[in-house]
């Protein structure tokens, strides 16, 4: 779903469980970019001088995943003198991973919320201000713990409740409302790592699924300003392409319960639009919103049959 509709991701489980090889994978299922995205990102990696020696132009999307001890200079831009691009711009129409996200300081983590809705960041120095692109796939993961063993049974953690959530509190509120989908990723057992007949789908099957969901969403989306769902603004999905009646009442629900911000509602939508798609439903259905609900809030909405749709 993260790699169809462009939607930002946050993984959540103790270490080992395979976070960071979730993250590595998903470059290779997001499609080949096109010839305008081409450009932009090798414009961006040749004024950063990282563009590889014999090849003009990078035809991949590209993984950015900056160390925990990134400045935020390094993740949004600047420097000495002209600014330079930083990470969020190097992973320009690919993936910016955040191992061990809480461990970022707050200031560097704050100062991707204005990149994450405008889609560019804007760098002042006194050499001259720069505009630079920074549409990108954000993929947190996070352990639950500063010990990593929070959640596992009898794995012997021994960390203060407050640590707990002072650790936790370091993904502030406004960050995690630009996530669209939070996932708990468990521990693998001894059956999964060892069988034998619990391999799951090859990349290039799932590789094959999210052309076909973004097929769909370009066919929609055409004479648009917008390529994926997440880049669609919530007024113009319920302007433009309206759900059913009913289909929205459980997000409705939600933020008059103060569980969802206007915001947040309008992620539900974009990430029922990317959950349509996969499954082949012309508009999204209240179970394709129960489901979008589901992996934002992590409150159970009887959407579980639709996960492998997610998967």
């Amino acid at each position: 779903m993260a790699a169809a509709g462009g939607h930002h991701l946050l993984l959540h489980g103790p270490p080992g469980a395979g976070k960071t090889m979730l993250a590595e994978r998903l470059p290779a299922v997001l499609p080949p970019l096109t010839r305008q995205e081409s450009l932009e990102v090798t414009a961006v990696h040749s004024v950063a001088g990282i563009l590889p020696p014999g090849q003009p132009l990078v035809d991949t999307a590209p993984y950015c995943a900056p160390h925990h001890s990134a400045t935020m200079q390094s993740l949004v831009g600047g420097g000495n003198g002209l600014p330079r691009p930083g990470a969020v711009s190097l992973a320009h129409r690919g993936i910016l991973f955040l191992d061990e996200a809480p461990e970022f300081s707050a200031r560097a983590l704050d100062a991707l919320r204005q990149p994450l809705e405008s889609g560019h960041v804007v760098v002042a120095r006194s050499a001259g201000v720069v505009r630079l692109p920074a549409r990108f796939l954000m993929v947190l993961a996070a352990n639950p713990c500063p010990c990593g063993r929070h959640t596992l049974h009898g794995a012997g953690c021994e960390c203060p409740p407050s640590v707990i959530r002072r650790y936790q509190a370091r993904l502030s509120g406004p960050l995690l409302d630009r996530v669209d989908l939070r996932v708990d990723v468990r521990p693998v057992d001894r059956a999964d790592l060892l069988g034998r007949g619990g391999r799951g789908e090859s990349t290039e099957t799932v590789a094959a699924r999210v052309r076909g969901a973004r097929e769909r969403s370009a066919a929609r989306l055409d004479g648009t300003p917008w390529s994926v769902n997440s880049e669609v603004p919530g007024h113009e999905l319920r302007t433009r392409w309206p759900l059913g009646p009913g289909a929205l009442a459980s997000a409705e629900r939600d933020l008059e319960r103060g569980l969802l911000t206007a915001r947040g509602v309008d992620r539900v939508l974009r990430v029922a639009w990317t959950v349509a798609d996969l499954a082949g439903h012309d508009r999204p259905t209240a179970r394709d919103v129960a489901l979008a609900l589901e992996l934002r809030t992590g409150i159970a909405r009887g959407a579980t049959a639709l996960a492998g749709v997610a998967s």
